[in-house]
């Protein structure tokens, strides 16, 4: 007879993780389901270098070193992974158990929480043609992962929410020149990171939308046209970084038989989705007065492991406190 998990997080981000660790403490047998190489998810592959600064009780963390303290708090459970693994489709069985058909063959499952972040997504790119070489000889790109390659060197980095903002803070130490540029004249970043970043070295250039990219004399030559106006400037740096956020692509989630709230999964108070003991927690879900906050898909990840453990387990009696898992 196959075995049976009774719980498995789909997603191996710090939300997936979170929730692995707390079913853990509840002494679930759980395994963690990831489409990518390493645990992690899009913030390690994407933003290792990225200051986290919503997590409580800790000041600031890189999210390569967030993930890093994770994966030790992980180890006291060991629970099942399965890295380099896509999830298919979820078909539920006679038993009301469901089986995950995934590229390296079907898992089983008692109950399911899905914590894919994003899911599959795709940088929003400029708005205008510009030679597709500038990306591929790295003076263009969307996301960095190593702050050193920036080290010395003049970057521009064009959005105005907390990615961009973050990352103008993150480059400011060690860059030659950082510049912002955003299309409004207030930034979506939270105002305490905005206020860092307007009495440091950054150099803020708003209301400006980029306009035309080319190189020149082996820099970039930007140039900005200002809002509401026929005026252009133009900027030499030696690399761009485009922050305007990701598109997501909710094809999978659909495939799953999963109910949507736009691209995100439609879920209630116990993260319950339409189907039965499938949960879903993280920037995968949407309700009212939802926060895409990693400090709230911690919040989301125990009541979603409770409540799956409640249902699968209808006698089993639920601790109030984390801290009574271990009286």
């Amino acid at each position: 007879m196959e075995h049976k998990y009774d719980l498995v997080v789909i997603g191996g981000g710090p939300v997936g993780l979170f929730a692995a660790y707390f079913a853990g403490m509840r002494s679930a047998d759980v395994a963690v389901v990831e489409s990518l190489p390493q645990l992690g998810g899009q913030v390690s592959a994407l933003f290792p270098e990225k200051n986290i600064y919503d997590v409580g009780g800790i000041p600031g963390i890189k999210a390569k070193d967030l993930v890093k303290n994770q994966l030790t708090q992980l180890e006291a459970f060991q629970p099942e992974v399965f890295l380099e693994t896509s999830v298919q489709s979820i078909e539920e069985n006679g038993d009301g158990d469901y089986s995950l058909i995934t590229n390296q063959g079907v898992i089983l499952a008692r109950s399911i929480i899905i914590a894919i972040g994003n899911g599959a997504f795709a940088p929003r790119k400029l708005a205008f043609d510009y030679d597709p070489e500038l990306e591929h000889n790295g003076m263009v790109d969307y996301f960095i992962s190593d702050l050193d390659t920036c080290r010395g060197q003049k970057i521009a980095i064009a959005g105005g929410g907390d990615s961009a903002v973050d990352c103008a803070l993150a480059l400011e130490p060690i860059a030659d020149q950082v510049t912002i540029i955003h299309r409004r004249d207030q930034f979506r970043g939270l105002e305490s990171s905005v206020t860092k970043m307007e009495n440091s070295r950054v150099q803020i250039k708003t209301p400006f939308l980029l306009n035309q990219l080319h190189e020149q004399d082996h820099q970039l030559a930007v140039t900005l046209k200002r809002v509401k106006s026929d005026e252009l400037q133009t900027i030499l740096v030696d690399k761009l970084i485009v922050n305007y956020g990701f598109t997501a692509d909710s094809r999978i989630l659909r495939q799953w038989g999963l109910e949507l709230k736009g691209v995100k999964v439609k879920v209630n108070t116990k993260m319950e989705t339409n189907r039965p003991k499938i949960y879903a927690i993280g920037d995968a879900v949407d309700y009212e007065g939802k926060l895409d906050l990693i400090a709230t898909g911690y919040g989301e990840a125990p009541i979603a492991v409770t409540t799956a453990l409640q249902t699968i387990y209808p006698n089993k009696i639920q601790p109030v406190h984390s801290t009574s898992l271990f009286n």
